[in-house]
């Protein structure tokens, strides 16, 4: 027997599709109602008149016109999907009675249906602020009303099909396996606390051969695309607030790993766009670490109905307008320049080196001026220990220092002489260069300059994992925005894997940047990996953790588990089977095989080959197929995505010493779980997993 709440929800969908399905006016009865009227205030207007009434006739008509503009632009604005309609149902109940209301991605209020775009505040408060059974009390169309929250359900429709309906009674998804054709599973509540004792489960060499991979704890169907989906009916009050800010000035988010932070910077310009529709434009840019980061947000704003957004890396973005802006410089960027070199030039202090150089040096407001006080301020010494000593004391030695200017300056002597026409002189950029160059042209020149010749500025820039950028890159994207200032960082420095950029803290960060006292919003529940998995992450970050508490969790899963192995060869055999087993019962699910080194990688992916494996990928340039499959590819690469199931290999004493970059990345790599993680090493695990057993075995 069909639960009521499924059945309910199915009749209101076969009843809202039927009503799509019925014809709609080709002009509206207002609309033409309206053009008649104003055919003949027309006529009146053409006819001689006392001078007395023409004020009061050309006020009708500008009335008029502007009624007929917002009637029209009604009409071309966004259709409902009769495939996907909506995807939150509320009651409501007031003093004038019970109503339904959906909730989708456009509006659709006439003939019976009450259908409103999630971005449509008065509505969507009640949705994303309180829950069923919730009294309610919001000014909605500029009156005060009061009521209560009867039902709220999200649902999942697809093709015109009911999937899943989430309540607060239970979840419910279609399964043609069972009886009826739904299953029915309890919600998880959230917990503060909860599977510390059983966080981690170790198994010594020989002890993991039967293991088990794969587990569907929600009763639901994987996604066959592990891109980050849109989520408009899942965000939670918290988010909600943070998508909803006014559209001028800085917005800070911070968070943990699966909190959210990047679907609400691609919601908040949604919602930015529903009021203002230039943001729905190229001047509007969504800036990512990586390609594969890119890639995995790609289709969220076209999802929620922005088209013509940018999304783009730092790297992609500045390069374009490097090229533009200093045409005569080479194109091609050089790899492997020396370490000290990119942290040289990737720290904060290069911000004050480059304000001093164009103070103290007044010139032309030209191209080549700019270009000259980014060589002079790379090759002097004396004004790279002045910038470091006033901004980050003993970050570098003297002789750091002086080995890095004279690096700079060889390679500069190169540069120039391939501009003079010398056809043998190796003529290369270091990536980091770019945006020193876009500083010195912002400092020396003004505003970076778009392709038409005018002012490159944008009306919002959102900037995600912006703990792994260097705060002259952030500066140079702040210096692109127009008068509304309209900016959302989003980050989480235990996350902080790019060393180089000299990342530290949020108020330090934010000092750099010339933000100081900007509030910074925590995002605190931890939506992505399971509470055990939670709980190890934060275990192996020991004190770099952010906060005193850990994140919430909305769910339990399997225990976190370490398996011990003699040699590489036994490890391979054990995930072979493994994941063997579970591309039989789960065909849907994504594996991550993450490893320290492209060496690592090389030697589980090849075993694993050998072993044919199904649906097994290599990842070497971030080319993530977002596809069911197994992924073999290093931790750093899979930063800021998720799934199913995450295996960390060769997570020994060598590769991850108690040292707080390898506590980073380890966390990073944990944190991509979703439903399980299992962590294997060959000989003795990490002191970092050690300590986090230790103290699993202690709680029982």
């Amino acid at each position: 027997m069909t639960n009521p709440i499924v059945k309910e929800e199915l009749e209101l969908l076969a009843a809202t599709r039927a009503r799509l399905a019925e014809p709609q006016e080709e002009v509206p009865a207002a609309e033409a109602a309206l053009v008649r009227d104003l055919s003949r205030l027309r006529e009146i207007m053409l006819e001689p008149m006392k001078a007395e009434d023409a004020p009061a006739l050309h006020q009708q008509w500008d009335q008029g016109s502007a009624l007929l503009r917002q009637l029209r632009a009604s009409r071309n604005a966004p259709k409902v999907d009769p495939s996907s309609p909506y995807f939150a149902h509320l009651r409501l109940r007031d003093s004038a009675g019970e109503r339904d209301l959906f909730l989708g991605k456009a509006t659709r209020i006439d003939g019976g249906l009450r259908i409103v775009d999630w971005r449509n505040a008065p509505v969507s408060k009640i949705f994303y602020r309180y829950g069923q059974g919730d009294e309610y009390e919001e000014v909605m169309a500029g009156r005060r009303r009061a009521g209560v929250v009867v039902t709220r359900r999200t649902v999942a429709i697809r093709a015109g099909m009911l999937e899943r309906v989430e309540a607060p009674e239970g979840v419910f998804a279609r399964d043609t396996t069972v009886p009826g054709g739904w299953r029915e599973t309890a919600r998880d509540r959230l917990r503060l606390h909860g599977g510390e004792g059983a966080a981690l489960r170790a198994f010594g060499p020989g002890e993991a051969t039967a293991r088990r991979l794969g587990t569907d704890l929600e009763g639901g169907r994987r996604r066959a695309d592990k891109r980050l989906p849109e989520l408009a009916g899942l965000l939670d009050p918290e988010q909600f607030a943070l998508i909803t800010r006014p559209s001028s000035g800085f917005v800070v988010i911070r968070g943990s790993a699966g909190s959210g932070k990047t679907t609400v910077a691609l919601h908040r310009i949604a919602y930015l766009a529903y009021d203002d529709p230039s943001v729905d434009s190229d001047r509007t840019l969504f800036v990512v670490f990586s390609p594969a980061l890119r890639s995995y947000v790609s289709h969220v704003l076209p999802a929620l109905g922005v088209e013509n957004a940018r999304i783009a890396t730092f790297a992609e973005w500045a390069a374009e307008q490097r090229r533009r802006l200093f045409p005569k410089l080479p194109r091609d960027q050089r790899t492997g320049a020396p370490a000290l070199v990119e942290r040289l030039k990737l720290h904060p202090a290069l911000l004050f080196a480059l304000e001093e150089q164009v103070r103290r040096n007044p010139g032309p407001r030209t191209p080549a001026q700019a270009f000259d006080d980014w060589a002079s301020v790379l090759c002097q010494a004396s004004l790279l220990e002045e910038a470091l000593a006033r901004v980050a004391p003993g970050a570098l030695t003297a002789d750091e220092v002086r080995r890095a200017a004279n690096w700079n300056r060889a390679r500069h002597e190169e540069l120039t002489a391939w501009l003079e026409g010398d056809a043998e002189a190796q003529a290369e950029l270091d990536p980091e260069d770019d945006a020193l160059l876009l500083r010195a042209w912002q400092l020396r020149i003004g505003p970076l300059v778009g392709r038409g010749g005018l002012p490159l500025r944008y009306r919002h820039i959102a900037i995600d994992e912006v703990q792994d950028f260097s705060p002259v890159e952030v500066r140079v994207l702040i210096d692109c925005l127009d008068e509304r200032r309209s900016l959302t960082l989003a980050g989480d420095t235990q996350q902080h894997v790019m060393q180089a950029t000299g990342f530290t803290s949020w108020p330090e960060f934010l000092g750099h940047l010339g933000l100081e006292g900007t509030a910074i919003d925590t995002l605190r529940v931890s939506y992505r990996s399971s509470r055990e998995i939670t709980s190890f992450a934060r275990e192996v970050l020991g004190d770099l953790a952010e906060e005193s508490e850990p994140p919430l969790s909305v769910r339990s899963g399997p225990p976190v588990e370490c398996l011990q192995f003699t040699d590489p060869g036994a490890c391979v055999a054990c995930l072979a089977d493994a994941l063997r087993a579970l591309a039989r019962e789960e065909p849907l699910a994504s594996v991550a095989i993450l490893t320290p080194s492209e060496a690592a990688s090389e030697t589980y992916h090849r075993g694993l080959m050998e072993a044919e494996l199904p649906n097994l990928r290599r990842v070497m340039r971030q080319d993530f197929t977002f596809a069911p499959g197994v992924e073999v590819t290093e931790i750093a690469q899979a930063k800021g995505l998720e799934f199913d199931y995450v295996i960390l290999v060769d997570v020994g004493a060598t590769q991850f010493p108690d040292q707080p970059a390898s506590r980073r990345l380890l966390h990073v790599g944990a944190t991509r779980a979703v439903h399980q993680l299992w962590v294997t090493c060959v000989g003795e695990p990490s002191p970092l997993v050690r300590a986090a057993l230790s103290k699993s075995t202690s709680a029982h």
